[in-house]
């Protein structure tokens, strides 16, 4: 038996294990443990704590299903010969975002590797139609498809885009995400498969500058971006039941498959969460990878943040009514139990309000929610609690772990219960604003984003001083359940309250880790280097046998890949000796020419980010909590 089958079977025997330990446990909480003669109010407080902890294991094991299902779905990648490779039009859309930031994603768009590169039609589609926009598709040598008046957001802007082009296979592209040249080569070819009736193929959702958790929480060292456990995991899960996502962006559609659903749809503002939907109800494989292609911006302040999560959710529970995908006949069961799953997750954000409230009610007021002894709760939660957790190890390829998930819903739970609440009943949002992903030196939040978490922390303490008072010995012991309630949850809050606090930008471009040769010319001598690190405005260097530089100093510098060349001119900012290695040298950079900065971009996005791709094992609680304090004292 190979490692692999080895780690296969022991990860579903715990997924397994964690299924039935749950289900015994919400059973004998669901029918053992409401205080039913404590009042009509406790009942109630303990019915709704009872069916957060529903939500919440139910949708963990849809999870672990889809996970041990999953691999069974996998469509190998095929063979295809290069001259069956289709005509394809590249979209990217624009409303309002700068020339400077479209220029990186249509540039590397013209660098895309194809067969036939005749054969691959790039737009840029500018709802808004913006004559500086134009002038950026004819200087950049691609087509322009502007549109006024455009009441559809980006489904109208998307349709109006269709009428004007014919390929049959479509790329789209959000304005900030920047393809690898591998993009096409990598998923055209699931489209040729004839057994296989493809709709869309959807690639990771990644970023190449730190999101704000790894940003405001200074752990971008530590932690993947947040959004890397849905694009890399749970969306690859879904291959399983035929539920992958369409997120927007770095995907191809089949053109066909989209006339048929009746084109990009506008009574919803994630149209193209509901695309993905539709296709699926007629029929087709949506189909998520694993191998990151593309790379953009994630939201840089607070504000925006909150603005897109509440976008996504009111998104999905309109798309998932729009569709009836709950109770539809036209998706399999499995799929139909995916799109509860999916409506449910907006909801974990008020079980997890819920699940910080309880033992506040329960220690500070008195309020009973739970009947039950303490051996008893030991015999009945101990074994679901601690499989779950490491259920979760298994679930997740070290992206996520159950702290970092309860963290992240703690810090969003406060602005998302309300507008989740209002779509369910129908109250929707109409209006679609784009999330506002510029740089800016500033700080990433302000202080009013501290008052909800703020008011938990100061409710929790208040509940530990309290429970705690006067009790000693046993009474501390048989206490320990609420008391470690509490404190994990003060834990997550403490966390909320340093994201919220925020952190000031300094840099607008983000440094990216790179290895390529590098070579030097200094006052006239030439000097043989590697680059360390890339920035849009800047470069690190090593260098062997380098002359005396200081700051301010002028040279030139040629970057070469197997693929690119800049030429660059050099301003030294920071040098320093480094033993065995030559020189260390920090430089702002200027490319020579046109030419120079188009491959000069390439160099810095066409390549894998240098942020982490999963958690760092040995990174504990204390040494975040201390980390941030510490970081803070000194920048203050």
């Amino acid at each position: 038996m190979t490692r692999h089958m080895t780690i296969e079977k022991k990860r579903n025997i715990w997924f397994i294990l964690t299924i039935i330990f749950s289900s015994v446990y919400l059973v004998w909480r669901f029918f053992f443990t409401l205080p039913w003669e404590d009042g009509v109010l406790h009942v109630a407080a303990g019915i709704l704590l009872v069916l957060a902890e529903m939500v919440t294991t139910l949708g963990m094991n849809e999870l672990m299903v889809s996970r041990m299902k999953s691999e069974g779905y996998e469509i190998p990648f095929p063979e295809v010969p290069l001259d069956k490779f289709p005509d394809v039009d590249v979209l990217i859309a624009t409303h309002n975002e700068s020339p400077g930031l479209l220029y990186k994603t249509v540039n590397a768009c013209t660098f895309l590797e194809y067969p036939d590169p005749a054969k691959v039609h790039i737009y840029i589609c500018d709802d808004g139609n913006r004559k500086e926009i134009r002038m950026l598709a004819e200087h950049l040598g691609v087509g322009y498809l502007g549109l006024s008046d455009n009441i559809h957001a980006k489904s109208g802007n998307y349709n109006n885009a269709l009428s004007h082009t014919t390929s049959p296979l479509i790329a789209t592209f959000d304005a900030d995400m920047i393809p690898r040249r591998k993009f096409l080569m990598k998923t055209v070819p699931y489209f040729l498969i004839p057994e296989r009736k493809i709709g869309l193929i959807q690639t990771p959702q990644s970023f190449y500058n730190q999101d704000l958790f790894q940003f405001n929480l200074f752990s971008e060292k530590d932690i993947p971006n947040e959004q890397d456990f849905f694009s890399r995991e749970i969306n690859v899960m879904r291959n399983a039941t035929n539920t992958a996502a369409y997120t927007g962006s770095n995907t191809v559609i089949l053109r066909d498959a989209l006339k048929e659903i009746g084109g990009f749809p506008y009574d919803t503002v994630t149209e193209d969460f509901e695309v993905s939907l539709r296709l699926q109800k007629a029929g087709y494989i949506t189909y998520a990878t694993s191998e990151v292609l593309a790379a953009g911006l994630s939201a840089t302040t607070v504000s925006s943040m909150i603005g897109q999560r509440i976008r996504w959710a009111r998104g999905v529970i309109q798309s998932i009514q729009n569709t009836n995908a709950v109770f539809t006949k036209h998706l399999s069961p499995a799929a139909r139990l995916s799109y509860l799953n999916a409506y449910m997750y907006w909801w974990s954000f008020l079980c997890r309000m819920v699940f910080i409230l309880a033992p506040v009610l329960y220690a500070l007021f008195g309020f009973r929610l739970v009947e039950c002894g303490f051996w008893e709760l030991l015999l009945f939660w101990l074994p679901s609690y601690l499989s779950y957790r490491v259920s979760m190890g298994y679930l997740s390829t070290n992206i996520r772990n159950v702290r970092w998930s309860q963290i992240i819903d703690t810090i969003l739970a406060p602005y998302l219960i309300i507008p989740v609440f209002l779509e369910s009943l129908g109250i929707h949002q109409k209006s679609f604003k784009v999330t506002d992903k510029k740089r800016r030196r500033e700080k990433t939040a302000s202080s009013r984003y501290l008052i909800p978490h703020g008011i938990l922390i100061f409710l929790t303490v208040l509940s530990v001083v309290r429970f705690i008072r006067g009790k000693y010995g046993t009474a501390l012991v048989y206490s320990s359940v609420i008391l470690f309630w509490l404190g994990y949850n003060l834990t997550a809050l403490l966390y909320a309250v340093f994201f919220m606090m925020g952190r000031e930008t300094r840099r607008i471009s983000d440094r990216i880790g790179a290895e390529e040769k590098a070579e030097v010319w200094i006052r006239g001598k030439y000097c043989p280097g590697m680059s360390v690190d890339v920035s849009e405005e800047g470069i690190s260097l090593k260098i062997q046998d380098m002359p005396t530089v200081k700051k301010g100093d002028i040279f030139k510098v040629v970057v070469s890949t197997d693929y690119y060349r800049a030429a660059l001119d050099g301003v030294c900012v920071y040098c320093r000796e480094d033993g065995e290695d030559g020189t260390f040298l920090a430089a702002t950079v200027t490319p020579e020419d046109e030419k120079s900065k188009r491959n000069w971009l390439q160099i810095i996005h066409d390549r894998e980010h240098s942020l982490p791709r999963e958690i760092d094992p040995w990174l504990t609680v204390y040494d975040e909590v201390f980390r941030n304090i510490r970081m803070r004292w000194e920048k203050r």
